[in-house]
């Protein structure tokens, strides 16, 4: 089930493609599975049947989603840029894995600082929060599509990176993978700290398209607007891609 590297290579790739599919929904022209109207997006859905049961107004029934969907998207530039902070930009944003295993460690080769003491994969959890704030922009069949194919995808990226750690590392990668979960963080950390220096800068750089989705969602939404949030998820997204094409990660400090 785990995914090859190629997959690992164009995984940038396979999430657009999904997200693209996701917010499309090309199968609704033959299947016609979702409704239709200016609202007939997972939010205003969800929105319109929490205030016929009951559960507040419409108002406040969007007001609440839309606060869920910012902080799905807050969690995720969080994550993803603490991770990056710690592995370093040229890491994330490699095509190849890596296991750089260095003596001196009960866990040579593993990244013993900030969140990696907590889980093993904040980065990948951070996606599927970011997954879960755009799902409410996309039509129902749309989310339902994307959640799960990016979850599946996940899965098999993570399969992948730890059968390759495994193999590279060793009784290190054994012990850390034994003691730190998989993607429900641990609120204590399981492992000892080392002594590293994240780079911040370069982190944030890293992951401008994640902090640039959570300020339209906090920012934009109040408009209640699904559209002009795509318009501003579509904005950040081509923006992130020219910038990360302009400045090499070499020249970020890396």
């Amino acid at each position: 089930m785990k995914a090859s590297s190629l997959e690992f290579r164009f995984r940038v790739l396979l999430h657009t493609v999904i997200f693209g599919l996701g917010f499309l929904s090309p199968w609704n022209r033959w299947l016609h599975l979702d409704p239709v109207g200016s609202n007939a997006h997972v939010w205003g859905l969800l929105a319109a049947n929490l205030a016929t049961a009951g559960i507040g107004s419409i108002s406040v029934a969007f007001d609440a989603l839309l606060i869920l969907g910012i902080f799905c998207a807050l969690v995720a530039a969080v994550l993803r840029t603490w991770g990056a902070a710690y592995l370093g930009r040229p890491v994330v944003q490699d095509t190849k894995m890596h296991a750089e295993a260095a003596p001196g460690s009960s866990f040579a080769g593993i990244v013993q600082a900030g969140p990696f003491r907590h889980l093993r994969n904040p980065l990948y959890l951070g996606t599927i929060f970011h997954t879960l704030a755009l799902a409410l922009l996309m039509s129902r069949s749309g989310a339902i599509f994307t959640i799960v194919a990016i979850a599946f995808l996940q899965i098999r990226l993570i399969l992948a990176e730890e059968s390759f750690l495994h193999t590279k590392l060793g009784e290190a990668y054994a012990s850390y993978y034994r003691l730190v979960p998989r993607l429900w963080p641990s609120i204590r950390a399981r492992i000892p700290g080392a002594s590293v220096n994240p780079q911040w800068p370069q982190a944030f750089f890293t992951e401008i398209y994640m902090w640039a989705v959570a300020g339209s969602f906090a920012f934009a939404g109040w408009r209640y607007n699904a559209s002009l949030l795509i318009q501003c998820v579509l904005i950040a997204f081509g923006v992130s891609l020219v910038l990360q094409a302009v400045i090499p990660a070499r020249q970020s400090g890396a």
